[in-house]
């Protein structure tokens, strides 16, 4: 009888994660990881402040992200990440760099920021035009357009919700319909790519649907988030019928059988009211 598991669990490879104090979706993080990798996660301190450009800013100072990062170098992480896309975005791309440069001098390892994992997930997709979902308001999500605009990409399409708060409360049958407002064809044509915005946002689940529907890599700020993380390590993050993760799912075909059923959440449909039209 084999009893080697007596000996206790294998070896872990660690991923140290850096979230703002509001982030509720570990689980999605632990998803996308395979059973030989752990992320490690720590918040930064609670500002009062309602999700915008402020509290961008405010969570995303060196200092702060210095603090976080050394709060996880007991349990020796091979790479760390900061995962909040507004966080990222909201000093441009000078500004991410200055942020991945800091968290790397405060531990000693490679870091990587929601959004230049994004940016470095357009080129591997090769995107030319993205469309966007965002659970912001209009003027973070001007930022993330700005932001990808820099490297060239061009959005066709953006569909926002206006929160401030409680993102994480998102349901699927809202992304999913978001999602289909900003892929319509516009007038500067279609997407090659849909990105759904911040890491609280919930969609493990809802993106191999709607690559399936709208024919078209979907990536999202948590998938790219452990995607690059993990490719510091040479290893493959989790996600099975995802183009950026799986390989199979790029060719724009779905074998049959593989795609999973609608998501049909027991949910009544978000309130027009909380929603807010996007542009191209």
């Amino acid at each position: 009888m084999d009893v080697s598991f007596l000996g206790g669990p294998g070896p872990q490879r660690g991923v140290g994660v850096a979230a703002p104090f509001g982030f509720a979706l570990d689980r999605e993080l632990w998803r996308r990881v395979p059973d030989a990798v752990s992320p490690h996660l720590t918040r930064t301190p609670y500002v009062p402040v309602e999700v915008s450009l402020d509290l961008a800013r405010l969570i995303s100072e060196h200092e702060t992200l210095g603090d976080a990062v050394r709060t996880l170098t007991a349990v020796a992480p091979e790479v760390v990440a900061y995962a909040c896309t507004a966080g990222g975005f909201v000093g441009g791309i000078v500004g991410e760099r200055a942020m991945c440069e800091a968290m790397s001098r405060a531990g000693a390892v490679p870091a990587i920021t929601t959004s230049g994992a994004l940016l470095e997930a357009l080129v591997e997709l090769d995107v030319r035009r993205v469309a966007l979902v965002t659970p912001y308001t209009v003027s973070v999500t001007r930022a993330l357009e700005g932001c990808v605009a820099r490297v060239g990409v061009t959005v066709t399409g953006c569909a926002c919700m206006g929160l401030t708060r409680q993102i994480w409360k998102v349901t699927y049958r809202e992304v999913v319909d978001m999602a289909r407002r900003a892929a319509v064809r516009g007038r500067l044509g279609a997407a090659d790519a849909l990105f759904l915005s911040c890491a609280d946002l919930p969609t493990y689940d809802v993106i191999p649907q709607l690559e399936a529907e709208l024919r078209i890599p979907v990536i999202s700020a948590n998938q790219v988030t452990v995607w690059a993380a993990l490719r510091r390590l040479g290893t493959r993050a989790v996600g099975p019928y995802q183009a950026l993760i799986d390989a199979s799912a790029r060719s724009g075909t779905v074998p049959p059988g593989r795609v999973p059923g609608p998501v049909r959440p027991d949910v009544p449909d978000a309130p027009e009211e909380k929603q807010q039209e996007g542009w191209t």
